[in-house]
């Protein structure tokens, strides 16, 4: 590969990527009345946005199906050559379709035209031709039309796809906020990935309970402590009263720091050495918060309490590591 042929190549992207910025910002000027009442009908469906479309702009359908689906909006896309073999059956009078063609005039989409009307089933076109078959037809229209696309044969669709997929967020996230759709709701349609493991494992999910919880009581010698650190293996051990009240912690960092003071471990009482206002976690406390403690902290054992202050549970950095919280 010569330089000068490099040159070219990044010519070409750096034109491509100006072109398409530019398609974007024309849709600023797209976001008016008709956009509120595209979003107020799905808002009011009380059954599924129907997204169709053909060939390029079936693609960026099935991405703004998605996208509107993962963000509290109920939401399916439906092949439209398919739809007149069948699946027109997946439609109903509930849901609303949410149609898009680049021309306004695609064939496979306009011959469903006359089904939606009979249904009753509204129409939101997103067309780059105001004056299409389909946005004509359309309860409401998205204009998304573009001066050029960034294909230099003014062919490939490009600057369009981009703009109308670009359109479609905005349409996800104006009604993300209008529902107040949180960071949990979002989890939930996650489940499996890490995003849901962090926004819905909680520190009761993960933490060491019952016989596991390293404890001592207040007064145990120094070296008995050390022992209830070695047999539960978190470098740890909580410190109770006669309360069972959490009145500190002492690790393996406590332990460093004892020997440099050459203390004798079998006459000094675990109270003289360990840390008082230690950190500590809850139980419904997200693991990601709890992860964020120990962060910011410097440390990787918390000492889980309930609203007595009295330790119910145990978590290292390791748990939340490979539950994949991280």
């Amino acid at each position: 590969m010569t330089e000068n042929t490099d040159s070219l190549y990044k010519t070409s992207a750096l034109r491509t990527i100006a072109m398409e910025r530019d398609a974007v910002n024309e849709l600023i000027q797209h976001i008016d009345q008709s956009f509120d009442q595209a979003c107020e009908l799905m808002m009011t469906c009380s059954g599924r946005v129907v997204v169709t479309g053909m060939g390029k702009s079936g693609h960026i359908g099935t991405k703004i199906a998605a996208t509107l689906a993962s963000t509290g909006t109920p939401a399916i896309f439906v092949h439209p050559g398919e739809a007149s073999h069948g699946d027109m059956g997946m439609i109903t009078p509930n849901d609303v379709v949410l149609a898009l063609s680049n021309s306004g005039n695609t064939a496979e989409v306009v011959t469903l035209l006359p089904l939606l009307k009979r249904m009753g089933t509204p129409l939101i076109s997103m067309t780059g031709n105001p004056g299409s078959t389909l946005s004509t037809a359309a309860n409401v229209n998205l204009n998304v039309s573009v001066s050029e696309e960034a294909c230099p044969l003014d062919l490939a669709p490009t600057s369009s796809t981009t703009a109308s997929l670009v359109m479609g967020d905005a349409l996800a996230i104006a009604l993300l906020e209008a529902k107040g759709f949180s960071a949990e709701d979002f989890a939930f349609s996650h489940p499996g990935g890490a995003l849901g493991r962090r926004l819905l494992l909680k520190v009761e999910d993960v933490m060491h309970t019952g016989q596991l919880i390293p404890i001592v009581n207040s007064g145990t010698k120094l070296s008995d402590a050390l022992l209830e650190v070695t047999s539960k293996g978190l470098g740890m051990t909580t410190i109770i009263d006669d309360q069972q009240s959490l009145l500190g912690i002492f690790t393996d960092g406590d332990l460093r720091r004892t020997l440099d003071q050459s203390i004798d471990i079998h006459n000094t009482a675990i109270n003289d050495v360990m840390t008082i206002n230690c950190k500590t976690a809850t139980a419904n406390m997200l693991a990601a918060e709890a992860l964020a403690i120990m962060d910011n902290g410097k440390i990787s054992v918390l000492a889980v309490i309930n609203e007595s202050n009295q330790p119910i549970g145990a978590v290292h950095l390791h748990d939340l590591l490979n539950a994949g919280v991280a």
